[in-house]
């Protein structure tokens, strides 16, 4: 991901702190102090994610830099000691991203969150929906401007479709009156399925109708703004939307994700189903003599281990239900055909023997024991039939397969 950020401020103390604080998110920062060391950079680095400009500087007292790097096609965020109605307007036509008043270091308390959105915000993907084509292109390239991704439709069925076929669409903008089926219908199907957490909706409309707000909500859409809007206040309704989805994606990977390897944890496990299948296979594997791997190399050398053969497992099954099952065991929950599961399963537990673990100048190698169950039975069934099978294997001589 490209993190070049662009800060040009005149003032020394207010410069170094943007620098500072734009770092800490994670920006490579590049700063000047006047138009001319700002031109020279432009043409240095043409490839800024954004460039946050202070609008009044010493060879350029009227924003005379946003231009400048407005003419590089770059995002720009301007700050401003003194609010100006009518240059916000000019500039904001032209296509600045925002306009701060920095009235006081509380001000980069709204900066922050706005760039760490624009550094975040290609993760994200759109659903536009709105029967008329000039509005939907126009919030779409709003949104594109932003670098959110966008697809488009023209009426709610056609939006039920786009849904189905692009899996990752986080969040959607819908607007009322469509035909076919309007934008409230299509938020109440919409929620049979997606949750508030999981698929945010923003609604739209034009109506003068003043129960709309309060009907949007209620069939299930997380926020509403009438239309026309302005962009300030669109951003801000589509920023707050995705700072929630944000904050509530990073709370459900705490709570059900493995910090050391990245797998899902035994929680997820036992809180999600296995659908599209009649049945699931289920595999339990442990490896062989992690103890001392661990008495010998260290935890250090032991975590190297763990995140190894996590590392693997993901490489094998991508599309199945990988889990930290505890210590050095691990779980993979698979609806694949159960020739092909056994197959990936012997390639892994062979990859798994093959690839030393580089820790410390030193090689560690490991096996993997492993229990499979195939049978048609509940989730703690298959896991205790497959741990089971585990205790066979590591019986019978370790670095092997019993499956049922």
């Amino acid at each position: 991901m490209n993190n070049k950020v662009l800060v040009v401020e005149d003032s020394r103390a207010y410069r170094n702190y943007l620098v500072q604080q734009l770092a800490a998110l994670g920006c490579q920062v590049y700063d000047a102090e006047s138009y001319a060391q700002a031109e020279l950079l432009l043409k240095q680095h043409k490839d800024f994610r954004f460039a946050v400009l202070d609008y009044c500087l010493p060879d350029g007292q009227d924003g005379e830099v946003i231009d400048l790097v407005l003419s590089y096609r770059q995002k720009v965020i301007v700050l401003t000691a003194t609010f100006n109605d009518e240059a916000r307007e000019r500039f904001i036509a032209k296509g600045v991203v925002d306009y701060i008043l920095k009235d006081s270091m509380a001000s980069v308390s709204y900066l922050l969150p706005l760039a760490k959105r624009l550094l975040n915000n290609d993760q994200h993907h759109a659903l536009v929906v709105d029967d008329s084509p000039t509005v939907r292109n126009h919030v779409a390239q709003l949104l594109e401007h932003q670098y959110i991704r966008t697809t488009q439709a023209e009426n709610g069925q056609q939006a039920l479709e786009k849904l189905e076929e692009n899996s990752d669409i986080t969040f959607v903008i819908t607007d009322h009156d469509m035909p076919e089926k309007d934008g409230i219908i299509m938020t109440r199907e919409i929620r049979q399925s997606y949750d508030k957490n999981s698929l945010a909706i923003l609604g739209l409309s034009g109506n003068e109708s003043k129960t709309l707000t309060a009907q949007f909500l209620k069939a299930g859409a997380n926020d509403f703004l009438t239309k026309p809007f302005n962009q300030e206040e669109f951003y801000c309704r589509v920023h707050q939307l995705l700072d929630m989805k944000d904050a509530t994606d990073e709370l459900y990977k705490l709570a059900n994700q493995d910090a050391l390897t990245g797998l899902w944890n035994r929680r997820f496990l036992f809180n999600q189903a296995c659908t599209g299948c009649e049945h699931s296979n289920i595999a339990m594997l442990d490896i062989d003599y992690f103890k001392k791997v661990n008495d010998t190399y260290g935890h250090d050398g032991g975590d190297a281990t763990l995140k190894m053969v996590a590392n693997i497992l993901k490489i094998y099954f991508p599309e199945d239900v990988v889990v930290r099952f505890g210590g050095e065991e691990f779980c993979i929950q698979s609806c694949a055909p159960f020739d092909e599961f056994i197959s990936r399963i012997e390639n892994m537990r062979q990859r798994v023997e093959k690839t030393p673990i580089k820790h410390n100048g030193q090689h560690i190698q490991v096996t993997i024991s492993i229990g499979v169950c195939n049978l048609n039975t509940d989730l703690n069934d298959q896991i205790k039939i497959a741990d089971d099978h585990l205790y066979s294997a590591k019986a019978a001589g370790r670095n092997q397969t019993i499956s049922s």
